[in-house]
C-alpha cells in the first residue's frame, strides 16, 4: 500500500485531500499543527490512517517524520498543503504577520519538500505535491504578502524539479497546484473584506473539487496544475503587461468585489456551496 503525508490536514483542503487519497487506496498520514484536529481526521478516515502533530516551520520535525517513514521504505507521496492567509496592504500589516506567511507558506513548504526528498532520493522514487494557489502566478492586490509567499513556493517547486532532472533523477515528481479561491476557513471570514476580493474574482472552488484534482495528479503527474486551467493565462496577463494591468485594475477590482458580494448573498441564503 502506498503511503502519503498530508500537511495542514486537520481541516479545509488538507482534510479533503486526505479523504480523497484514502478513497484511492493510499495509507494516509494526517498532520496538522493542531494534534487534536489531525487525530479526528485520521479517525474519520479509519483503516490504516495515522496522525501526528507537525508544525511545518520546524525543519527538524519534518525531517524526523520523513525519515521515520523512509526507514520502512514507505514514503511515496508528500503533500505540502499547510498555509496561512492574511489580507491587507503591506504597509499596514505588521512584520510578524508578513513573516508568518513567509514562514508557513514558503519556508514550511521548503522544509516539507526537502524532508521528503531525503528518503525519496534513496528509494529513487516518490512524488511531492505543493499547494501554491493562483496567487503564486499573479501579484494579487490586497493580498501582496500572501502572494509573495506563494511566488516563492512555486519558484522553489519548479526549480527543485529542474535540479532533480539536471542531476539525472527521473523517478521523483514535483508538482505545483495553483487553485483559484477555495471556500475554506481561510475565506469564511473574508466575505466583507475588500482587500480579499481578488480571491473571489474567479469561480469559488470547493475543497472536494480541488482534492479530486490532486488525487488525479498522483496518477498522472505534471509540473504545474492550475484550477481551473483557463484562469492561469488570464491572470498572467497582469504581470506580463503591468502598465496595461494598472489601467485595467479598477475594472478588475470592481468585478471582483461584485462577485464577492454575490457569493456572500448566496452563502447567507444557503444556496452555495
Amino acid at each position: 500500500m502506498r503511503t502519503a503525508v498530508v500537511t495542514g490536514a486537520g481541516s479545509g483542503l488538507g482534510r479533503a485531500i486526505a479523504a480523497e487519497l484514502a478513497g484511492r487506496g493510499w495509507r494516509v498520514h494526517v498532520t496538522d499543527v493542531d494534534a487534536g484536529a489531525a487525530d479526528r481526521v485520521a479517525a474519520e478516515l479509519g483503516g490504516e490512517a495515522r496522525a501526528s502533530a507537525l508544525d511545518v516551520r520546524d525543519e527538524a520535525a519534518c525531517r524526523a517524520l520523513a525519515e521515520s517513514l523512509g526507514r520502512t521504505n514507505s514514503l511515496d507521496l508528500w503533500v505540502n498543503n499547510a498555509g496561512v492567509f492574511f489580507s491587507g496592504v503591506p504597509w499596514e500589516q505588521s512584520a510578524d504577520t508578513r513573516q508568518t506567511m513567509l514562514d508557513v507558506n514558503a519556508s514550511g513548504l521548503m522544509n516539507g519538500t526537502v524532508a521528503a526528498l531525503g528518503p525519496m532520493l534513496q528509494a529513487g522514487r516518490g512524488q511531492v505535491i505543493n499547494v501554491c494557489s493562483l496567487a503564486a502566478i499573479v501579484a494579487a492586490p490586497g493580498e501582496v504578502a500572501y502572494s509573495a509567499s506563494k511566488h516563492a513556493a512555486i519558484a522553489f517547486t519548479l526549480g527543485t524539479l529542474f535540479d532533480l532532472r539536471r542531476r539525472g533523477v527521473r523517478g521523483i515528481q514535483l508538482s505545483a497546484v495553483c487553485p483559484d479561491g477555495i471556500w475554506t476557513p481561510m475565506l469564511e471570514d473574508k466575505l466583507d473584506d475588500l482587500d480579499a476580493a481578488p480571491s473571489f474574482s474567479g469561480r469559488l472552488l470547493t475543497v472536494e473539487e480541488v482534492a479530486k484534482e490532486v488525487g488525479a495528479l498522483t496518477e498522472k503527474p505534471r509540473p504545474i496544475l492550475i484550477i481551473p486551467r483557463w484562469r492561469g493565462p488570464m491572470l498572467r496577463f497582469f504581470d506580463l503587461f503591468p502598465r496595461l494591468g494598472l489601467r485595467m485594475l479598477p475594472l478588475a477590482l470592481w468585478d471582483a468585489r461584485r462577485k464577492q458580494r454575490g457569493y456572500k448573498k448566496r452563502i447567507e441564503a444557503g444556496k452555495w456551496p
